[in-house]
């Protein structure tokens, strides 16, 4: 096996790109603009020539096994991005084809939260576990699940969207994906700040994320109000973390994970979040499983993490 392994995350904004070695050592990474290119094959060039150099620069030419990519809606099985809905290039796009053909390196591809629940089982908290949940708190909730050892892509390649459980049926918050009260209205990023606005609305006690114009908080505004001792965003939190908690109890119940590993900006409250969701966690629990599973931060580096799951696919490669 070649010494290095390539990971790309495509977002909708950037993508972002690194070597890295068997160790999780990012050895260099770099970043060009996902927008901008009205044609997949432009994008395609761009990249090339850009990893191209960064390969060249640190005496990688020669040394690499394979491409791993993260992105969204990216099927592992077919190599194709069937549905890029944050994409500028009409899908769907056989994407670990392309790339092979220009690079001339084997690549394959998966969804992001599935490379960063990769990227743990070979670099992070999930070493050495063989049956956990990642999920991904960002702009919305993402998860990948790995049993015995192997990440689980169902049929069809898009096992673990977890994010789109619904867990209020009643007056449930409408989501993107089209159905109401998906997980991710509540305990995504987007999801606290939504929660913030309508706590904001609807209860009358002082909070300084009332000098905030309402449309503009974000997840941030909220935790740094709860550090300061807010209690309206400290409620916030324990309300997030109350339905995040059902959730996961829920989870427990068909793959009876080891730990659940927390990614993403809102993972960094700490105890703020982690503290009730953990309660609520245990006990909403079937009893069989109580105290039995791990809540635990990610220990990926957040600026590494999405390269360097996507990495763990260019080992396989």
């Amino acid at each position: 096996m070649k010494q290095y392994a390539i990971g790309i995350d495509i977002g909708g904004t950037n993508t972002v790109f690194g070597i890295v070695d068997k160790n999780g050592n990012v050895i260099a990474s770099s970043s060009i603009k996902t927008a901008g290119h009205d044609n997949i094959n432009d994008y395609i060039d761009e990249l090339y020539n850009n990893l191209t150099r960064l390969i060249e620069e640190n005496n990688a030419a020669g040394k690499i096994n394979g491409i791993g990519i993260g992105a969204p809606n990216a099927n592992y099985f077919t190599g194709i991005i069937e549905d890029g809905v944050n994409l500028p290039w009409p899908t769907p796009i056989p994407l670990a084809q392309l790339v092979t053909d220009k690079f001339g390196i084997p690549c394959i591809i998966t969804n992001d939260a599935n490379a960063a629940a990769i990227g743990e089982m070979t670099y992070g908290a999930a070493r050495g576990m063989k049956d956990f949940i990642m999920i991904t708190l960002g702009t919305g909730v993402g998860s990948g699940i790995v049993v015995n050892g192997q990440l689980v892509y169902g049929h069809d390649g898009f096992a673990g969207e977890l994010g789109h459980v619904i867990m209020r049926r009643e007056n449930g918050r409408q989501c993107g994906c089209g159905r109401t009260g998906c997980l991710e209205t509540y305990c995504s990023a987007t999801g606290v700040a939504r929660t913030a606005r309508e706590f904001l609305e609807t209860r009358s006690q002082p909070s300084t994320l009332r000098n905030i114009p309402a449309e503009t908080i974000t997840s941030k505004d909220v935790y740094d109000a709860a550090m300061a001792g807010d209690n309206l965003a400290k409620e916030i939190f324990e309300y997030t973390a109350g339905i995040l908690g059902e959730a996961l109890a829920d989870f427990t119940t068909f793959s009876s994970p080891k730990a659940f590993i927390i990614f993403g900006g809102l993972a960094k409250s700490g105890d703020l979040l982690i503290k009730p969701l953990k309660e609520s966690m245990e006990r909403n629990m079937l009893k069989v499983f109580k105290d039995k599973v791990q809540i635990l931060p990610s220990q990926l580096k957040e600026a590494d993490a999405a390269v360097l799951g996507a990495s763990a696919l260019g080992w396989e490669a």
